[in-house]
């Protein structure tokens, strides 16, 4: 199955850990209101409900992790629309309504800085996941984000990434056994690394090496390396020492990786590649943009009206059927 047409059965957010999501959530919030919040006085702890609102296109991501830091606050979230769903594919270029947020609209306002940043980075991600997993149509490898992730806040870029279709790669440094430059370049010998990690490590964790010649590569092999990653090698070169390597070693896993980018994504996909990493999904990536609005009415559709609707709002749009409409106060 091509990288682009892999579907997932389940909830995707069910591979995040509930604790895991809500301490997060917490240290986002004590990060953002240490101390006292004067302008969420002046509001009061009188109850209302807020628009999230989508306003450029994009995959939506991150919605277990905003759904968190507004239940800290004694909030709830309705979603309209899905992880994976792009909300403003077929709407124009008008906001989206994609949530509602109901609670005392102090603790909304509260959480909304938290929340924004949150989905907007998350979606960014999940988009240019999608997009390079799109450009790997037909290719029947997989395109890997990597480990470099940002300080604190890497459950959510893996969890992006899984969203938009790619793979996740290793979490963390227990998480499979890469032996890079530096660490060859201590120890001695690819063969000395490999053999000590294998010990260490045995047999159930997988062992991958960064190589860059036809011999590196083939000296990793014989001392157990599992995967070989050819790092910063362009692409004709690439292809021509991954296929020496697969008629050697048919069952070796080959990546590829190092100054791989969406614009030369395709260059590095071929038969002898299984998997291409690209560190550019999780760093400089666009954000797509949210915005939170508090409305002035609020009436819940029936169960009935939603499932028929389309769950999406347009604000002041003669296009959207009634009991979809929503008043904002801008």
């Amino acid at each position: 199955m091509a990288a682009s047409e892999r579907k997932v059965r389940g909830n995707l957010a069910h591979i995040l850990p509930p604790h895991g999501v809500s301490k997060l959530a917490r240290a986002w919030l004590h990060e953002d209101v240490p101390g006292f919040d004067v302008a969420g006085m002046l509001v009061g702890d009188k109850e209302g409900h807020a628009a999230l609102l989508c306003k450029t296109p994009g995959v939506l991501a991150g919605a277990p992790f905003v759904s968190a830091v507004f239940s800290e606050l004694c909030c709830s979230v309705e979603w309209f629309y899905k992880d994976g769903d792009e909300p403003l594919r077929h709407l124009g270029a008008d906001p989206c309504h994609v949530a509602v947020v109901s609670g005392p609209v102090r603790n909304i306002l509260l959480g909304e800085r938290a929340a924004l940043n949150c989905i907007a980075r998350a979606s960014g991600i999940a988009t240019e996941a999608r997009r390079a997993c799109q450009a790997a149509q037909g290719w029947h490898g997989r395109v890997l984000g990597t480990r470099k992730t940002t300080p604190g806040f890497r459950l959510v870029e893996k969890y992006a990434l899984a969203v938009g279709g790619a793979g996740t790669h290793r979490h963390n440094l227990s998480d499979t056994v890469m032996l890079k430059d530096n660490h060859i370049w201590a120890i001695g010998s690819i063969s000395e690394a490999v053999k000590e990690a294998r010990d260490t490590a045995g047999y159930h964790t997988k062992i991958e090496v960064e190589c860059r010649t036809h011999e590196e590569a083939k000296e990793a092999r014989n001392a157990g390396a599992d995967i070989i990653m050819l790092d910063n090698i362009p692409p004709p070169a690439l292809h021509n020492l991954a296929q020496k390597l697969k008629a050697e070693f048919p069952n070796l896993i080959i990546e590829a990786s190092g100054g791989i980018t969406q614009d030369n994504l395709s260059s590095y996909q071929g038969p002898n590649v299984d998997a291409i990493s690209l560190g550019c999904l999780t760093q400089g990536y666009p954000i797509v943009d949210f915005s939170m609005k508090i409305l002035r009415e609020w009436q819940p559709m029936e169960k009935e009206s939603k499932d028929k609707a389309i769950p999406a709002c347009i604000i002041d749009s003669p296009k959207v059927a009634p009991h979809v409409r929503r008043d904002y106060a801008f």
